[in-house]
C-alpha cells in the first residue's frame, strides 16, 4: 500500500477577504503567494512550508453566520510547533500583535493554543508531548 500523501492545501471560507486577508497575513508574517478571481469566487492563498492556505470568498456571500466547529464540516485548522518551547513563543508573538488567544493547554498527546480569526474560525498552534 502507498503512504498516504500529506496535506497539500486547507481552504476556509471567509465573509470578507478584505478584513480576513491582511489579518492572516499579520499572523503568518508573510504575503500571500496569490491573489485571484477565478470567477465563482476570489481566494488569497498564503504558502506554510509546503502547505497552501486559502481564504475563499464568494460572490453570494455567506448565509450560515459565523463559524462554529460544532457544525458539520470543519472544526479547527492546527499549525505545527516543534515543541512547548516554540508554542510559547507564538503565545508572547500573538500577544505582540494583539491578537486574542487562549492560553497553552496540556495534555497528554501535546500542547496547544487556541485563538479565532476574524469570521471566528477556530485556530491551534499545537506542540506533541515532551
Amino acid at each position: 500500500m502507498q503512504k498516504f500523501p500529506t496535506i497539500a492545501h486547507v481552504a476556509l471560507t471567509v465573509t470578507d477577504l478584505s478584513r480576513s486577508a491582511p489579518w492572516y497575513q499579520r499572523l503568518i508574517g508573510a504575503d500571500p503567494v496569490l491573489d485571484e478571481d477565478t470567477g465563482p469566487f476570489r481566494h488569497v492563498v498564503f504558502a506554510i512550508g509546503d502547505t497552501l492556505l486559502g481564504l475563499h470568498e464568494f460572490p453570494e456571500g455567506t448565509t450560515d453566520g459565523p463559524f462554529n466547529e460544532r457544525r458539520v464540516g470543519l472544526d479547527h485548522v492546527a499549525f505545527a510547533c516543534a515543541d512547548r518551547d516554540e508554542l510559547s513563543a507564538w503565545q508572547a508573538r500573538l500577544g505582540e500583535l494583539g491578537l486574542p488567544h487562549g492560553d497553552i493547554v496540556d495534555a497528554g498527546y501535546g500542547s496547544g493554543l487556541a485563538l479565532r480569526d476574524p469570521d471566528n474560525i477556530a485556530l491551534e498552534f499545537f506542540a506533541p508531548p515532551k
